[in-house]
């Protein structure tokens, strides 16, 4: 697919794009407290298709719910809000939110695989689950579910391992196996694994490694095994989990070689 130029209509410094699952639709946040949606009319043209103004400080991340969930954004901001976006058959959109989830500033979320732990190999429930993570210049990590209708804290307590704000986080896909995974990344240069083993059981955390620089973005390969760590010493590398339960680096990434990693991931 040939490079395309999209016009944002943003009027301040954008922090965080996603594309939607079907590659029609793609949400951009910003400085500018906004988040604006852009969807692909005819094949390469681009246009703006919905605005949301729903928060009150800077917009710094959104995430794409998993596409069994229907059209769905959820979005972190510098106000401490998340705020989630439901499209409706009419081409309305419903709005939900999670107030003062991280007090301080809401700086990046993720959503569950919509399939529960366990599904495909045990008893485990065929609901789609609606779930996410978020991290916050508070140092913690947090996990939510939507209770009738109601989104509500599902981690007791807070995931607290990091001495400095999260950067990102990234839920790992679980292809139904009995596991939840989570990775977070911090200005303390420390990436932490989070996994439980199955619902109400307790979050544990696992320092995957201390890069001793700034970590920026972590980001799960497709089968939730390779996991991609970018730092502040401009480098990206791989790691994955031994069977030892050790994580290990893989390789690096050669710069040469990170738009077809990024595409390899993203699709």
């Amino acid at each position: 697919m040939p490079l395309q130029e999209i016009e944002t209509g943003h009027q301040d410094v954008v922090h965080d794009v996603a594309m939607d699952y079907y590659g029609k639709r793609v949400a951009m946040a910003s400085s500018d407290h906004s988040i604006k949606i852009t969807g692909e009319g005819n094949p390469n043209e681009w246009t703006q298709a919905h605005v949301f103004n729903d928060h009150k400080s800077s917009v710094n991340s959104v995430a794409w719910a998993p596409h069994e969930l229907g059209l769905c954004l959820a979005c972190g901001s510098s106000d401490g809000n998340i705020s989630v976006f439901t499209a409706r058959p009419d081409g309305g959109w419903d709005t939900s939110r999670i107030n003062q989830a991280h007090p301080v500033g809401v700086t990046s979320v993720s959503w569950a695989p919509s399939t529960a732990p366990g599904a495909l190999v045990g008893s485990g429930l065929l609901d789609p689950v609606q779930k996410l993570c978020s991290g916050g210049c508070d140092n913690t990590v947090m996990v939510w579910k939507l209770y009738n209708g109601t989104w509500k804290m599902d981690c007791f307590p807070a995931l607290q391992m990091l001495t400095d704000w999260v950067r990102d986080v990234a839920w790992a896909p679980n292809l139904g196996l009995p596991k939840s995974t989570i990775a977070s990344a911090s200005q303390d240069g420390k990436v932490i694994i989070w996994t439980v083993a199955k619902e109400g059981d307790q979050w544990e955390g696992k320092v995957l490694n201390d890069f001793k620089t700034p970590v920026c973005r972590v980001s799960w390969s497709l089968t939730g095994n390779i996991l991609a760590v970018a730092d502040g010493n401009n480098s990206v590398t791989l790691w994955k989990e031994a069977v030892d339960g050790e994580w290990q680096q893989v390789t690096t990434v050669e710069p040469k070689n990170l738009l077809f990693f990024f595409l390899t991931v993203s699709s």
